[in-house]
């Protein structure tokens, strides 16, 4: 029962030490520099609920190589949306038939893209709700709420009890897709997020930014609407009151919505630790897939739209912060 966790970035690095840290078999396979890291610090796993697990570089069994999925019997795919082509290569040419795989990222079409590529395996689509922070001292910090959804599946029933002793329970869907469209409804945020250059609770806790974030999840709701898919609540809200909700002013927002800000201070999003990192971030992947939603119509949408060439003409620059007001005119003649 070896679990292997394709893609050792905040998310995968987490969830493979919560693993680690139960007892499970597992290994990490990710880049040089995280390897890198773990081996002259070691990893602090740490929580919003005061979880501490502390594990050693030793105890930490790292690949750089996929020959590493050669024996796991699960695989966890956590590579960024762009990669998964390249994931799906790596697991047909090193991972044994009868392993079971499960997506663990951001976006809604990363499972239909491995089971093109790998016909004949059992693969899972997952939904990780919660954000997890990087911080000093190899400290990963999950700074959100939230249980991870997997699509429902018998294949699941070996491993529910192996999650549930990691601190991470596995919520089954019978309906995915609308996991997925809800997940990336708050999604839309990354971006946001990133163009703000704040922490995300300072973020959301500006009406200025509120706005255009529910700017954009409106856009998203008519396309989807229109598409006949019903998203999830991933929130303590329904969807389709998200931007009503964000709109409100700050004092209001504070007080009605409270769970939404119960975030880590320091946590930002992946999209943002992406541009600080100089790295490709999944803008298309989030605001671009309501962009490729709107051209399967022959429609539109011009926020989501304008924000991804915003985050693209980031990418690999020193960041320039946009204020909400600045962000939100430009959404706004984004058309």
């Amino acid at each position: 029962m070896k679990i292997a966790i394709f893609g050792a970035g905040s998310i995968g690095v987490y969830i493979g030490g919560s693993l680690l840290a139960s007892g499970a078999e597992a290994v990490l396979v990710g880049r040089a520099r995280m390897r890198q890291q773990i081996a002259r610090e070691g990893l602090l796993l740490t929580d919003l609920a005061g979880l501490r697990m502390q594990l050693a570089a030793a105890d930490v069994p790292y690949a750089e190589s996929a020959a590493a999925l050669a024996d796991a019997d699960l695989i966890l795919v956590t590579v960024k949306s762009a990669d998964t082509p390249a994931a799906a290569t790596e697991i047909a040419a090193h991972a044994k038939p009868s392993a079971l795989i499960i997506s663990l990222q951001n976006g809604v079409g990363n499972a239909d893209t491995l089971r093109q590529a790998l016909p004949g395996r059992t693969i899972l689509g997952g939904m990780v709700p919660f954000n997890v922070a990087q911080m000093a001292g190899s400290r990963f910090h999950r700074a959100t709420g939230g249980e991870l959804a997997i699509e429902a599946s018998p294949e699941l029933r070996a491993w529910t009890t192996v999650f549930r002793a990691a601190h991470l329970p596995l919520q089954e869907s019978q309906d995915f897709p609308s996991i997925q469209w809800g997940k990336l409804l708050l999604n839309l945020n990354n971006s946001v997020n990133a163009l703000s250059d704040l922490p995300l609770k300072a973020e959301l806790s500006q009406r200025a930014y509120r706005r255009c974030l529910a700017l954009l999840i409106e856009e998203a709701l008519l396309l989807l609407r229109e598409a006949g898919i019903r998203p999830a609540k991933i929130a303590r809200v329904r969807p389709q009151l998200l931007p009503t909700l964000l709109r409100l002013p700050d004092a209001l927002f504070k007080r009605l919505a409270a769970t939404m800000l119960k975030i880590d201070p320091e946590a930002r999003s992946s999209m943002w630790e992406d541009l600080h990192g100089g790295r490709r971030t999944e803008v298309d992947y989030l605001n671009g897939a309501i962009v490729r939603l709107a051209e399967s119509f022959g429609r539109d949408a011009p926020a989501n739209r304008r924000i991804t060439a915003l985050i693209h003409g980031a990418e690999g620059l020193a960041p320039r912060p946009l204020s909400g007001e600045a962000l939100y005119r430009t959404l706004q003649a984004g058309s």
